[in-house]
């Protein structure tokens, strides 16, 4: 996932809380996470130099949220 694709899928993003799922082409779980708010949650990934997370944003080709309480 290109980080401008990422950056549109955020700025549709809610800012309550949730959770939210990168997955990849064959619709594989990457990663699972919570959030207070999922758009400042989802924005760090764009600041990181985290090997591991670049390697996991690499393979990713969506982002799933589920708003909770």
């Amino acid at each position: 996932m290109t980080s401008g694709l990422l950056k549109k899928l955020i700025d549709k993003t809610s800012t309550r809380s949730g959770i939210y799922t990168f997955t990849d082409r064959g619709d594989k779980k990457l990663y699972i996470g919570k959030a207070s708010n999922l758009r400042v949650r989802l924005s760090s990934y764009l600041k990181t130099d985290d090997q591991r997370i670049l390697q996991m944003l690499s393979r990713a080709t969506g982002i799933r949220t589920l708003r909770t309480g």
